[in-house]
Parts: structure tokens; sequence; C-alpha cells
């Protein structure tokens, strides 16, 4: 699934291309959305902007399409008009006199009033952005001591969204790595330095990936969301069972928990 890095890149793909331009035409694959097809012609999208994984798209009559990919669904910017060559199925079409955003094979698509979001029932229970700008490592150690989430071990806590939404599996392994802390350890377990690295970790990890675009393709992640540039985020632990640790030398390991990856190095982390 893509982690919050991805999705913020796609939704300032998807910003640039219709933003501010008004609809010509709308698509829904759902029968309880086709009764706002028709209406939101002539009408704009002011904003895209992710919440997590879930994606907002806001138009200019107080309505908002929640949208929330999961494993398979992928947005795709087209020309007017044209479609690309898929067997995907498509779920939502939103088109100007310019470019169309498409939305494929997603399920958990919604139509909200704007000023009702904050009841909805994903949306309510989500932590802080892990990229809003406006979070600090001061507020995330704070999360982390609370009575909420301190006793909870690092492994679980880092993939909850209700601590930072956002967060996911390749993000765990290389902010568990980058602030030197073994993932079976408990916040509560940890010293007030070791608190303090995990809590800028948290944030300089997802940001420098979402600002550089460039990580390493790993087993299961989607072209769609992800680039190799040879200067860009690269992975140190992530998908690098077996290979050297760049740091000490000594061997990745993977850990299979809960059907999700993980992967560490024992001597750097403790």
């Amino acid at each position: 699934m893509p982690e919050g890095p991805e999705i913020r890149r796609a939704a300032d793909q998807l910003a640039k291309a219709v933003v501010g331009q008004p609809l010509t035409s709308a698509f829904f694959a759902f029968p309880e959305l086709k009764k706002y097809q028709r209406s939101l012609v002539d009408h704009r999208i002011r904003a895209i902007e992710p919440h997590g994984k879930a994606l907002l798209t806001h138009f200019d009559h107080g309505l908002t399409l929640y949208s929330h990919n999961q494993l398979y669904g992928v947005w795709k910017v087209a020309k007017a008009g044209e479609r690309p060559d898929t067997t995907r199925q498509l779920r939502v079409a939103l088109e100007t006199g310019k470019k169309a955003i498409l939305l494929y094979s997603a399920s958990e698509v919604e139509m909200w009033k704007t000023a009702e979001l904050p009841r909805h029932p994903f949306l309510a229970k989500l932590g802080p952005d892990v990229l809003d700008l406006q979070l600090t490592a001061a507020s995330v150690a704070e999360r982390l001591r609370s009575k909420r989430f301190a006793g909870r071990s690092l492994v679980a806590l880092l993939l909850d969204q209700a601590f930072l939404a956002g967060m996911g599996n390749y993000l765990r392994s290389e902010v568990l790595f980058m602030a030197g802390i073994a993932p079976n350890r408990a916040p509560k377990d940890l010293d007030e330095d070791e608190l303090q690295k995990l809590a800028e970790a948290l944030l300089d990890v997802p940001r420098r990936s979402y600002a550089t675009r460039g990580i390493r393709r790993a087993a299961g992640m989607s072209a769609d969301y992800l680039t190799d540039t040879p200067r860009g985020f690269r992975f140190e632990v992530f998908d690098r069972e077996g290979e050297p640790c760049r740091q000490c030398g000594d061997v990745v390991v993977r850990h299979e928990l809960g059907g999700r990856r993980l992967y560490w190095c024992k001597v750097c982390q403790s």
C-alpha cells in the first residue's frame, strides 16, 4: 500500500492537472454517487489534499470526495477525453477542458459535505499527518509519552494510523533504523535522548522521502508511486535482507510480523 509520501506526491500531480479549472464532466462507477455527475459540471476543484493514506478532493460548492486507495487503487492523470490502456476498472473520472484525473480499482469512495468531514468515521480516528509541516518533534515526543501510546511495542505503534497518519511499512523500518532503536521496544522504555531521536526520525524520514522522490523499488511496491534516482531517498534497511548494513557492515535481517515485513540491524538498533 502506498504510504504518506507517495500519497502526497500523487495529490500534488492531481492538483497540478485540474485544480482551479471548471469541470466539463464527472463520472462515478458507484450507484450512490451517480447523482453528483451532472451537478459537478462547471464547478471547480479548489484543492486536493491527503490525510494519511486518504485523499480529499475539495470542490468549490461545499462538497468533498473522500477516497482511499487501500491495496489496489491508483489515481492517474490523462489528457481530456483520453483513457489509459489498462485492465483496471475505472471508478472515478473528473475532467476539465485539458486534463482528466482518473481513479482506478479503489472501492472506498464517498461524497461528503466538507463541513461534516470531522465526523467521517475513518478520518476521525486518524492522528496528525506525518507530513504536516505544523507537526513538531516536540509534539510527536509528547504523543509517544502519552498513556495511550507509551506502553505499546513500536513495531505495532508505528503502523497505527491513530498515532501518526501516513506511516507505513517501509517508513517504520527506516525510522527505527535512523533512530537506532530495536523494534520490540516501547516508548515507555526509552530514555529521553532515545525518545527525542525517535520523534525526530518520525518526521525526518517521511519528509525526505517525499521531498527527494527517490526510492529503490521493492517487492510489492507500485511503480505508479515510486521512482529510482541515485541521489534521492534510499532504503537503509527495508528490502535489504542479507545485505550489509551501510553503517556497521553487519547483515540486515527480516522478520514477518502480522504479515508485514520488518527489516533491521541488530548491531545498530538496540
